[in-house]
């Protein structure tokens, strides 16, 4: 018979691979009672019991899973049991790592798609419009002119129906890849709105949300904004609002590259062979006041997102414009505007042909409608030019994929973030200084 001290051996040497396995069981937890039991015997995490293999389920018992599964309200007695049962692991598996006193870092258990947007009707459009301008220095004269362009479409902004068509593909891609977690949709201003998501998801059981910000750039408007809605809508929904993290910006990742470069040759492909080269390639984004372009990355990241894409395309001769300007002329905004600068471009160079690529917008919502599709169009017209304007990205695979992608970082363990150029990925939790408003717009997107 092995004696008592080779037993003993044996038992510790069982004891460091149930240990060794806990360890490498990482991404979910079974329920808030094995979370902290997992957090204080230093293991980040435990899959569901069902997936345990026999000696894992023992150590499951020995912390108290099996009895938070069966008596989920006795936590108290079972924390004591908890903190004995540890003491049985310490003997039996000698020198356990020291517990880490560090906060749990809860798991996300969904996705929220958050976004602008839209009226779907004529009826929608001033309200709509209220809630966008609510605070801000706007006469009424100019949301009516506003509202005028909605008109021109039937009062109906595509951007909600983009929205449904690219929730329903990255629902599918999430089954199919990967992480399988419950999407959520919420708006800043319109129907779903924000505080309307949250309270679902509360009702729902969600506890952490990562939010997935339908905007590649970094601004206010385009980031802290988005941020201050997220936490006003937490605090109309009160206790048991989810906490929700955003993604970065992503104006530099592989996939958003890629994508872009594929959007400019379908465009390009559009221009007869002969012609092709001579073709002018204009970048436009949204424009944003001077003051408030100084205190963020907006305009870096723009300029880099257009060079990453051109030198992928083989283009290296390239112009970056802003549309969509509001406010008195007197106040500085970023420029030039793309009408003004298709008029100079005509007079400096009489080009037979403009290809124009949206690559501050990611979908054919009113302001690339209107402003390019209606307004640079007349522009080039009546000037004589060849306009082609690239396809947004709307649900383009490798955007899809993109998202899929920043989730899942955020998500694992053992997160990849990729990013090209020498800027580097974009932080995941935004500093308390990051995007100031400087002077607020007075418009933002989808309001001209």
């Amino acid at each position: 018979m092995p004696s008592h001290a080779t037993a003993k051996e044996g038992s510790r040497r069982v004891g460091q691979g149930i240990v060794a396995a806990l360890r490498s069981t990482l991404g979910k937890l079974c329920c808030n009672g094995l979370r902290r039991a997992a957090h204080r015997f230093g293991v980040s995490a435990l899959w569901p019991r069902a997936n345990l293999s026999t000696p894992l389920k023992k150590a499951f018992r020995a912390v108290g899973g099996e009895s938070f599964r069966r008596h989920p309200r006795r936590k108290r007695r079972i924390g004591k049991r908890i903190r004995l049962r540890q003491r049985y692991l310490n003997g039996l598996l000698g020198d356990f790592p020291k517990q880490d006193r560090s906060p749990v870092s809860e798991p996300y258990d969904a996705v929220l798609v958050v976004g602008f947007g839209g009226p779907e009707g004529p009826d929608e459009v001033l309200p709509f419009l209220e809630n966008v301008l609510r605070g801000k220095n706007v006469p009424r004269e100019r949301m009516l002119e506003v509202a005028a362009h909605y008109d021109h479409f039937g009062g109906v902004s595509p951007l909600n129906g983009q929205v449904r068509a690219l929730l329903a593909t990255l629902v599918a891609k999430l089954n199919e890849r990967g992480p399988r977690l419950p999407v959520y949709w919420g708006n800043r201003n319109w129907h779903p709105m924000l505080p309307d998501a949250l309270a679902q998801m509360r009702d729902d059981g969600v506890q952490r949300a990562i939010a997935l910000v339908l905007a590649a750039y970094s601004s206010y408007s385009s980031c802290r904004q988005y941020r201050e809605d997220i936490a006003r809508a937490q605090a109309e929904v009160g206790a048991g609002a989810p906490q929700v993290d955003k993604i970065r910006a992503f104006y530099n990742h592989p996939l958003f590259v890629e994508m872009w470069t594929e959007r400019l040759a379908a465009a390009l492909a559009k221009i007869a062979a002969e012609r092709r080269g001579a073709a002018e390639l204009i970048y436009c984004a949204h424009s944003i006041p001077a003051a408030m372009a100084a205190s963020c990355d907006y305009e870096p990241q723009l300029l880099e997102a257009c060079r990453l894409v051109s030198d992928a395309a083989g283009r290296p001769e390239w112009k970056l414009v802003y549309q969509s300007r509001s406010g008195p002329p007197s106040q500085p905004w970023l420029g030039p505007d793309v009408c003004d600068y298709l008029r100079e471009l005509h007079a400096a160079k009489q080009p037979a042909d403009v290809v124009i690529a949206p690559i501050g917008f990611l979908s054919d919502h009113i302001e690339v409608l209107y402003d390019l599709d209606t307004e640079a169009q007349a522009v080039c017209d009546a000037l004589g030019m060849n306009l082609v304007r690239a396809a947004t990205p709307g649900t383009h695979p490798k955007m899809i994929e993109m998202y899929r992608l920043l989730i899942e970082e955020r998500v694992g363990p053992n997160p990849v973030r990729l990013a090209l150029g020498n800027r580097g990925p974009c932080h995941d939790i935004c500093p308390e200084d990051c995007c100031p408003p400087g002077r607020p717009p007075l418009s933002s997107p989808e309001t001209k």
